[in-house]
Parts: C-alpha cells; sequence; structure tokens
C-alpha cells in the first residue's frame, strides 16, 4: 500500500505510527510498524477478523502497514507481534455489509510469522504466498475464507478449530499436505478426492507426505461444510500474479 499523500510519523516512541493528512482520511485508518531489528513477525487478531485482506511484501521496508475503513480497530506492535482488535458488533453486521471496502494488511515477506486469528474470521482472504508461514490458526469457526499457502520451510501447521463453512485452501504444486477433520464433514474436495458427506475424524494424506518434512498439517475441528483443501496449479498462479502487477 502507498503512503497516504502528507504522511509522517506522528510520536517517533509510538510503535503504530498514524496520520490523518486530510478530511477523506478520517474515515479510515492509516497503520505503520517499525521493521528495526525483529528477526520474526506474529499477526494476531485478538476479536475476529471480518472482511480482511492479507498480504505479503517483499519490498516492504516496515514491519506492517494497515489500511482499515470505517470500523478502525486497535493496533499494537511490540517485538515483532501485531496486536489488532475489534470492538464488538452485533451478530452478522460484518456479514452484510458487502458495500463496505475490506481492511488491508500487508505484512514484510523477508521476515518468518505466524498468523493467529482469535474470535472467528468471516470473508477473510489471506493470500500468503509471499511469506515464510511459521504456523496459521484460526479459532472461533471461519465462514467464507480463502487461503492461498506459500512454499513451505519444514512442517507448517494450519489450525482451524470452532467448525467452518465455505473455506478454501490453496498451496503450491507438488507440496504435499495431510488433512483431518474432527466432527463431521460434507462436501470436501482434497486435491483429486471427493467426499459428500463423513461423519467422526477423517483422516487424508496426499501422495509423498510420509517423504518430506516440507510439508502441510491442516486441521479442522468442529466440523466442516463446503471445505476445499487442494493444489495451486501453475495456470491459477500465474493468472493471481498478473492480477496483482
Amino acid at each position: 500500500m502507498d503512503e497516504s499523500r502528507g504522511y509522517e510519523p506522528t510520536n517517533p516512541t509510538n510503535p503504530i505510527l498514524t496520520r490523518h493528512a486530510s478530511p477523506e482520511d478520517r474515515s479510515s485508518g492509516h497503520f505503520v510498524a517499525p521493521l528495526g531489528s525483529v528477526g520474526s513477525g506474529r499477526l494476531r487478531f485478538t476479536n475476529g477478523a471480518h472482511r480482511v485482506v492479507i498480504r505479503g511484501e517483499p519490498r516492504l521496508r516496515e514491519l506492517c502497514r494497515a489500511h482499515f475503513g470505517k470500523r478502525t480497530p486497535s493496533v499494537s506492535a511490540r517485538r515483532g507481534v501485531v496486536n489488532i482488535e475489534y470492538a464488538g458488533f452485533p451478530t452478522g453486521d460484518w456479514l452484510y455489509r458487502r458495500s463496505e471496502r475490506p481492511a488491508e494488511v500487508t505484512l514484510n515477506s523477508s521476515i518468518p510469522w505466524d498468523v493467529e486469528v482469535r474470535g472467528g474470521a468471516s470473508r477473510l482472504v489471506a493470500d500468503l504466498r509471499g511469506l515464510r508461514l511459521g504456523s496459521l490458526k484460526v479459532g472461533g469457526g471461519a465462514s467464507r475464507v480463502e487461503v492461498i499457502l506459500p512454499a513451505p520451510s519444514g512442517s507448517v501447521t494450519v489450525l482451524v478449530f470452532g467448525g467452518a463453512s465455505n473455506v478454501a485452501i490453496r498451496r503450491p504444486e507438488g507440496v504435499p499436505a495431510r488433512l483431518r477433520v474432527e466432527g463431521g464433514v460434507t462436501n470436501l474436495r482434497f486435491d483429486d478426492r471427493h467426499v459428500g458427506a463423513a461423519g467422526g475424524e477423517y483422516d487424508l494424506r496426499s501422495a509423498g507426505y510420509g517423504g518430506t518434512t516440507e510439508r502441510y498439517d491442516i486441521t479442522f475441528t468442529g466440523g466442516a461444510n463446503n471445505l476445499s483443501v487442494e493444489r495451486l496449479r501453475r495456470e491459477e498462479r500465474a493468472k493471481l500474479d498478473r492480477q496483482g502487477e
């Protein structure tokens, strides 16, 4: 994201630097956390992530940049940990404000990151292809979530607990994965396999999973409906790259 016109730090001692440069900016929030000497990052949504886009950026000089719409959360950053906390809202309030611009959070991809969402996620897009991902955890349920994973460094855990509906996870082609679903599943697609319905615990592994440590361990608890865990094919990746240019 580009800096807003007239941007400058208002308080050099504050880890989150903000400035509202014009009346237009007062309806939104721009946040920047400096990189400093931290060697790793952790992004935490402490009270839900709704209508949010997360991505990595190799050219980013700061630790993190974020732009929020009319709903500006409380944001803090300390020693590489970025906490984003929205105030509570009436049930379903986030889900039906389709005209509202999604929040955008951009992470410095020169360092490894762990991403955690507490309190549920809805209409969340996490394009993590540019990151070195340590783990991804979503608690409190997930609805209408799309995740694009990077090439893993070691065995990487993805955990979604509290139930899931309409969730799509893509990983690079050629990267093995294990998928476990606890609590039953309906309409599951795992690579070339499709499951209409299954109760209890379901455990699937892709070819090559046992022969490498560069892989994903993906777990859903609390049941899942309309779940897709598939390879991101080269042509799909090329299309995404063109869209990002």
